[in-house]
């Protein structure tokens, strides 16, 4: 994925000469469909829950007979972190064909921007605030987005 195009933008929100964005990603540069499209937020959300049960299960093997409580957001947590960082996605948007990419193209998250992300995204609001394109509020911060990987 080469370098957003969002500066190209005119101010009043359209792209190129004066018409309307035409699909989610298009002002981005992106495919209006397949490979490095946007994701819809159907298969972003089952990707979440995913990551939760997940997390909610290796949790569960430590705190046994007990409920893994709170416990299960730490796990949660590490989870997304280290896979975002290295691998660029969760196992959870693994199994929903999705990824998180950086604008500027480079081929890692990294941790740093893996670790506010994944915090953004722990307290929810900044995760459902979104701009036209789909990208969460967290996404913008740190400068990626979530794309399909096939």
């Amino acid at each position: 994925m080469s370098g957003p195009r969002a500066a190209e933008e005119p101010a009043g929100g359209s792209v190129g000469g004066g018409t309307q964005q035409r699909w989610r990603g298009e002002r981005l540069g992106l495919p209006e469909s397949g490979v490095g499209s946007i994701p819809s937020t159907a298969r972003r959300a089952v990707a979440m829950l995913i990551d939760c049960v997940l997390a909610a299960l290796i949790t569960g093997l430590f705190t046994m007979p007990d409920l893994p409580r709170n416990w299960s957001l730490l796990t949660w947590y590490l989870i997304g972190v280290i896979a975002v960082s290295f691998f660029g996605f969760t196992p959870g948007m693994f199994a929903m064909g999705v990824r998180v990419a950086r604008i500027d193209g480079s081929a890692m998250v990294g941790v740093p921007r893996a670790l506010l992300r994944t915090a953004l995204v722990a307290i929810i609001i900044p995760a459902v605030v979104w701009d036209r394109d789909y990208r969460g509020l967290h996404d913008r911060l740190v400068g990626t987005i979530v794309v399909r990987m096939r």
